[in-house]
């Protein structure tokens, strides 16, 4: 037999429900609030950087985009060493009126990358707002090269869309639900592939978080399937998108894995010591910048379990760490903006600590965000201090001045951003230095460039005036280039050459 229910008890509970409602509400939109917060000041702290110079690979893949069509190369008339969802990227600021659009469209990629993160901590029951803290000092910290838009900056937001896709699919309560959250996980992952071939960390989360999930709620075959089927699709669409403008599946191929592997023989080979010293400046960096804190809180508290209801991810983002560690320093060239690669791990470590079981009585994570972004906005201050920091090369300056509409040009090598900030052209398909290294080191094919009809009207060299470098052989290539060039201008570190025949235009 029940007992009685007191009448004033019951009376009570619709407002004690009501109130719960109303505070959950309140809390809710407190934390969009914030969040909100964390993106704009993320936004914010990249306006100073809206005008800065392009970089060299900015450079170059805005001159790739702008004419990629049917050509004599991967990519029109030009060859990269990167996926073609990079260069539509690229294409779209392009499209968009150049520079300034590219950096605008970088803005929307940090405050993609913020909220995303903040979904993973919501999902995984851990610190939203750290979360989101976690995205936005890191993406905007000038010691981990982040105002270059490159391939990593891209791929963040979709490494994390495909994370958060992966932790969706198992809360979903429908089949449906987890099948289409596990397609939506594997085309944003294979979408971070297609941009640059290294950053599978996405991929390598839903692989193995899949683990977890199958103990729970389903057979491989009914988790793997609609991810790999997503996964697919979207890369069916882009390959065929490359194909229908001349860029061929067993040319992507050549020029993202099997390209690696060459250069990374060369680099070891013959790298100068150049490489030594960014490898140095480049761990100074990540460890000023306070992101191996957080991997060590990590590494130290794995033992930690989650929370009630939270999700063991321990050794997924243990994968993903070790997977970004190795593609920062797998590459062997050491460039800062390599670093960006490290936020989505960094995300989910910080996720995977504010949702253990001990997460409460050790606040470590908030200390270590707080040191981040102290050392950002040291950072930050120290660069906008700098009178260069808009600065335009001096190679370009006098360039724009000197060189006539429809000219062309050739660096040796790289720097495209000297032929994308002037309107150059070049008839030799090698824009970036490594791929030179790699595919031409006699220098054969820029030799029947210099010999040939379309020979570039200038050529850049660096201080010396040679096209000798680390890697490379002109003994070929320099009796001809001294023979047909002249030198017309010496500018800090670069020495500017004129095809011998034509006349200097002044001012």
């Amino acid at each position: 037999m029940t007992a009685p229910v007191d009448s004033a008890t019951e009376a009570c509970r619709p407002s004690q429900r009501h109130s719960q409602r109303h505070s959950q509400r309140h809390s809710h939109l407190r934390t969009i609030t914030w969040v909100a917060v964390i993106a704009g000041l993320a936004a914010a702290a990249r306006i100073p950087f809206l005008l800065r110079p392009l970089s060299p690979d900015e450079g170059g893949f805005l001159l790739v985009a702008s004419q990629w069509t049917q050509g004599r190369s991967l990519y029109g008339d030009y060859w990269v060493d990167r996926p073609p969802l990079l260069i539509d990227f690229f294409h779209l600021a392009d499209a968009l009126g150049g520079a300034l659009p590219l950096r605008l469209l970088g803005i929307g990629l940090v405050i993609t990358s913020v909220v995303l993160a903040a979904g993973v901590g919501g999902v995984t029951r851990g610190a939203t707002k750290l979360c989101a803290a976690t995205a936005a000092v890191f993406l905007v910290n000038p010691l981990l090269g982040v105002h270059e838009i490159d391939g990593e900056l891209i791929a963040v937001p979709l490494i994390l869309a495909s994370c958060l896709g992966a932790l969706l699919s198992w809360r979903s309560a429908t089949s449906g639900g987890r099948a289409g959250w596990l397609m939506v996980s594997g085309a944003c992952g294979v979408a971070a592939v297609l941009v640059k071939q290294n950053e599978l960390d996405g991929l390598v989360f839903l692989l193995l978080a899949s683990v977890t999930f199958l103990r729970h709620r389903q057979a491989v075959w009914r988790t793997l399937v609609p991810a790999a089927l997503g996964g697919l699709l979207l890369a069916v669409l882009v390959l065929a998108h490359a194909a229908s403008r001349g860029t061929s599946a067993s040319g992507l191929l050549d020029a993202v894995v099997t390209f690696r592997f060459d250069a990374s023989a060369v680099l070891k080979s013959s790298a100068s010591s150049a490489t030594g010293d960014r490898f140095r400046t480049m761990v100074l960096c990540l460890v000023l910048a306070g992101a191996p804190l957080i991997v060590l809180q990590f590494l130290m508290r794995l033992r930690d379990k989650p929370r009630s209801g939270a999700p063991d991810l321990r050794r997924a983002v243990l994968a993903v760490l070790a997977w970004e560690t190795f593609s920062v320093l797998g590459g062997g060239s050491y460039w800062l903006h390599y670093l960006i690669g490290l936020v989505p791990g960094l995300v989910l470590a910080v996720a995977t600590l504010t949702s253990s079981a001990t997460a409460e009585r050790r606040p470590v994570p908030r200390l270590v965000i707080t040191y981040a972004v102290t050392a950002c906005l040291v950072a930050m201050t120290t660069l906008l201090a700098r009178p260069d920091l808009n600065r335009e090369d001096p190679v370009i300056t006098w360039l724009q001045a000197h060189a006539s509409s429809g000219d062309t040009a050739v660096v040796a090598y790289g720097h495209a951003n000297y032929l994308a900030a002037t309107g150059l052209t070049s008839p030799y398909s090698e824009l970036w230095s490594l791929p030179v290294r790699v595919r031409d080191p006699d220098l054969t094919a820029l030799t029947d460039v210099l010999r040939g009809p379309a020979r570039p009207d200038w050529i850049i060299t660096g201080a010396t005036g040679s096209l000798q470098s680390w890697g490379i052989d002109a003994t070929l290539a320099q009796p001809v280039f001294d023979r047909r060039y002249r030198l017309v201008a010496e500018l800090e570190d670069r020495r500017i050459y004129l095809e011998v025949t034509q006349e200097l235009r002044t001012p």
